[in-house]
């Protein structure tokens, strides 16, 4: 791991800090928050269509976090305001497939303003946030819980254990009619206590490039506690 990497640490959710004219995209690390992009209202609020074209500038800038496997996605907005809301209901409207099925995200709202590094540094230290960050998160890795067991019930080894084994089928590419990976779980215990981190990291990457959903979970947490059950690595393919 990087000495940049170990500073910020590992993804933990999105934050869209919604504003009355912009939304701040923020990438939410164990560690700290790192700002992604700017997106602008066009015109002003009263324009229905402008408001609709900037609901979905920010569901398209929230694809590439989404396609990495992180499924987290905290909506803030100043109080008295209902940004965070209309946004919510926008999903809800237009954008159904994110709150369905095994691979859903989880959307939650809070009221504060996440517009610049400073207001973010001052949220996230709230204990609101914190409180919120749990909650979202271990929906989150319920979800994720829920395909694992329903991929261990079946023989069809679509679930690997091993370094070498999620190596094998990562690294590797994989001929025509064979399983594909889908996901890479880690615990962040077997992240930090592991003796191999510069493979785990450079699987971690090369997972990420190829566009294998990666997410390091808590290993306190149920699905994170599982995991640990199951030696802290789990590698999930699916038939190709």
């Amino acid at each position: 791991m990087t000495p940049k990497a170990y500073r910020r640490g590992y993804p933990v959710a999105a934050l869209a800090g919604i504003e009355s004219d912009h939304a701040a995209l923020w990438q939410v690390f164990s560690q700290v928050a790192k700002h992604q992009q700017t997106i602008h209202l066009s015109e002003n609020r009263s324009d229905s269509k402008a408001v609709y074209n900037f609901h979905e500038s920010i569901v398209n800038a929230l694809r590439p976090t989404l396609k990495e496997g992180v499924r987290s996605i905290i909506v803030a907005s100043p109080a008295k305001t209902g940004y965070a809301q209309e946004f919510q209901n926008h999903i809800e409207m237009h954008h159904a497939w994110l709150l369905q099925g095994p691979n859903k995200a989880t959307f939650s709202t809070i009221t504060g303003s996440a517009s610049t590094s400073a207001d973010v540094a001052a949220l996230t230290k709230t204990a609101a946030f914190k409180q919120l960050i749990k909650e979202t998160t271990a929906e989150e890795t319920e979800n994720l819980l829920e395909i694992l067991e329903k991929r261990l019930s079946k023989a069809d080894n679509l679930v690997l254990f091993s370094l070498e084994e999620a190596e094998n089928l990562i690294l590797k590419s994989q001929p025509a009619g064979k399983p594909k990976p889908e996901y890479l779980l880690f615990t962040d215990n077997y992240l930090s206590s592991n003796r191999r981190k510069n493979r785990v990291q450079r699987l971690l990457q090369i997972a990420k490039n190829k566009g294998v959903k990666t997410r390091v979970i808590n290993a306190k947490s149920t699905a994170g506690k599982r995991l640990t059950q199951l030696g802290g690595l789990v590698c999930l393919a699916k038939p190709d």
